[in-house]
């Protein structure tokens, strides 16, 4: 995965805003998004990409992230899969010089 394609989903992501929704762990998905959110600054801003602290953070945010958001209702569940794939895309991709 290219830093160019992280870049291109994370503007995305960010052009979108959080979606209106109801749910008792909106503050835990709130804070899940700012996590991998933060990860992906990060990683967009430094040439050496993730160390492996923040790859562990980002696979734990993606299992909590997987509990939380299958009782979610249909709008707002394109937000979070776009988080989700931003963190996916994380994992999956080695630094390019």
């Amino acid at each position: 995965m290219a830093r160019n394609e992280i870049a291109a989903a994370w503007e995305q992501h960010c052009v979108v805003g959080w979606p209106q929704f109801s749910s008792p762990h909106q503050g835990p998905l709130m804070t899940l998004d700012t996590v991998i959110s933060g990860c992906v600054v990060f990683f967009l801003d430094s040439p050496e990409g993730l160390d492996h602290q923040r790859m562990a953070l980002v696979r734990d945010c993606l299992d909590e992230l997987q509990e939380l958001t299958a009782e979610l209702d249909t709008d707002s569940q394109p937000y979070f899969l776009r988080l989700r794939q931003l963190g996916e895309m994380l994992l999956t991709t080695t630094p390019q010089p």
